[in-house]
């Protein structure tokens, strides 16, 4: 069975976006250290899973080559296979990208039994909240910015129950971020 990872950046108050979707609240440049750390979360991944509202952008994004990235962080994110989840979509208008369509949870449960190596979800909001509040996650991988905005779009949802994480590592980087890595304790 594969490993389905989840790396999002948060603040320290937990959340993922402001409350328009900002983003200004990352911390920018990234210290190598975290680029080393990001790289060995990344190896042994195979297929990047995403919701149609983050596809939107973050797909062309990364197809423009940004010029503050990598050429090796360019090539990882054009060339990797992506999954975008989606009810609205019935075909992908991206390169290299195919939709999947239906229950989430169904979605998530064919493609960790697919052989491969690791997958890994980028979220925007609704997609990242759905994958926690239905326990689909094996990985949280959390890079909380060191800044607190007050109000934003949450990392975790509402939850009908509690979720109990162990926490596996955390790690300080020199440009301030602390990387926190969860697995969800199942019973």
């Amino acid at each position: 069975m594969r490993t389905f990872k989840l790396q999002v950046q948060t603040t320290v108050d937990g959340y993922m976006a402001g409350p328009n979707g900002e983003m200004d609240w990352m911390k920018m440049p990234w210290s190598d250290d975290i680029n080393t750390y990001i790289d060995a979360l990344t190896e042994p991944v195979d297929c990047i899973v995403l919701g149609r509202k983050l596809a939107e952008g973050f797909i062309p994004a990364w197809a423009s080559e940004p010029e503050h990235e990598s050429k090796e962080s360019i090539d990882w994110m054009n060339n990797t296979p992506k999954v975008v989840v989606s009810n609205t979509l019935t075909e992908s208008p991206w390169a290299n990208a195919t939709v999947a369509g239906g229950d989430l949870t169904e979605i998530v449960n064919r493609l960790k039994a697919q052989p491969g190596g690791d997958l890994i979800a980028y979220g925007g909001g609704t997609f990242v909240s759905n994958l926690i509040a239905k326990g689909l996650l094996d990985e949280l991988h959390l890079f909380v910015n060191p800044t607190a905005i007050g109000a934003g779009m949450p990392v975790f949802p509402k939850l009908d129950t509690n979720q109990r994480l162990r926490l596996v590592t955390a790690r300080a980087f020199e440009c301030g971020i602390t990387a926190l890595h969860y697995e969800p304790e199942r019973s």
